[in-house]
């Protein structure tokens, strides 16, 4: 109870710090962000995403999957919002996420340090870049990053249907890149009451890969734990609890990097941050205590179908066919 109520209170602290620091953009957010602002009062489409994410809280936790992830596609998708708004607000999601569990994840020293510093350079770095990168293409043609984000949706939903994470992997010898930066451990595995000792390999190819998970996230604001934790467990060999873990501080350094070119460029705003961040933190803690009765595994499926029609629904929309609606 005192955890969530300390997760409870540093995602709010980010909620109000979002509003003070966009407050100068609440006028262009009612003007810009809801075309159908015309139509319906100032309050209904905060309400109706605030709901929105408490429901998208609760699967993401069942599911396993991060926040972010889900809330770009489907808001983007059903909601009147600007690509460029959601998507800076998506960092925002998955950085409150981040920020809760992170403190931690370091204390019971599942997230590594040694292993999340190198990775956290090279994807943070890139990060940047791929914001810079999104916010040109969408000033060139909004479409251009609806069907981008579309197709990387459907890869994620891909990658989440057919990749089987490996509790340990069995690394034999480590490579001279990962002993040189000391990337290997050991934590205490409350389930089998023993300490696991890991080490990487394949380094130089997974620090390679983090190069484009920036980029992505960067580029679609989705985070980047979708893709951290595979790279980690099935390409470098960390086992899942560390890769999870160590994926979760990753992103409170990897998405604040991006988050900032978005706030700078006005792309966050309180009409969509504040009941987004709220309601899926809520969502998040009705989902842990939903798992225990709910079965995980169907509702994963569901995720993944969801995300396939929500990757589906943005190159629709991002070409015009109208097939989707």
């Amino acid at each position: 109870m005192l955890n969530n109520a300390i997760r409870f209170t540093s995602c709010l602290r980010l909620s109000l710090i979002v509003l003070f620091l966009s407050c100068p953009l609440a006028a262009y957010a009612t003007e810009q962000v809801v075309s159908s602002a015309a139509t319906k009062p100032w309050w209904f489409w905060p309400i109706v995403l605030f709901v929105f994410c408490l429901v998208l809280g609760v699967l993401a936790v069942m599911a396993g999957v991060g926040g972010g992830v889900l809330y770009v596609p489907l808001v983007s998708g059903f909601f009147p919002f600007g690509i460029d708004f959601v998507r800076g607000v998506g960092l925002m999601v998955a950085l409150a996420g981040a920020l809760a569990a992170g403190p931690g994840l370091l204390r019971r020293n599942l997230a590594n340090l040694r292993l999340a510093l190198p990775v956290a350079l090279i994807a943070s770095t890139f990060s940047i870049i791929g914001a810079m990168l999104g916010l040109y293409l969408s000033s060139l043609n909004p479409d251009i990053i609806q069907v981008c984000l579309g197709g990387t949706i459907v890869g994620i939903a891909t990658l989440l249907l057919f990749s089987k994470n490996t509790e340990r992997p069995v690394v034999t010898k480590q490579d001279a890149i990962g002993l040189a930066l000391g990337l290997s451990g050991a934590y205490w595995d409350d389930g089998a009451r023993e300490s696991v000792e890991w080490k990487t390999h394949r380094t130089l190819l997974g620090l390679f890969m983090f190069i484009l998970v920036g980029m992505l996230a960067g580029m679609f604001g989705l985070g980047a734990g979708w893709a951290n934790v595979p790279v980690l467990n099935l390409l470098m060999g960390v086992p899942l609890k560390v890769s999870v873990a160590t994926s979760k501080f990753l992103l409170s350094i990897t998405d604040t990097s991006a988050a900032w070119i978005y706030m700078n460029n006005g792309c966050v705003l309180p009409l969509i941050g504040v009941p987004s961040i709220v309601g899926l933190m809520l969502g998040s803690l009705l989902g842990v205590k939903i798992l225990a009765v709910a079965k995980p595994k169907m509702i994963r499926y569901l995720v993944i179908v969801v995300l396939f029609f929500a990757g589906l629904k943005a190159i629709d929309k991002g070409l015009g066919l109208g097939i989707l609606g």
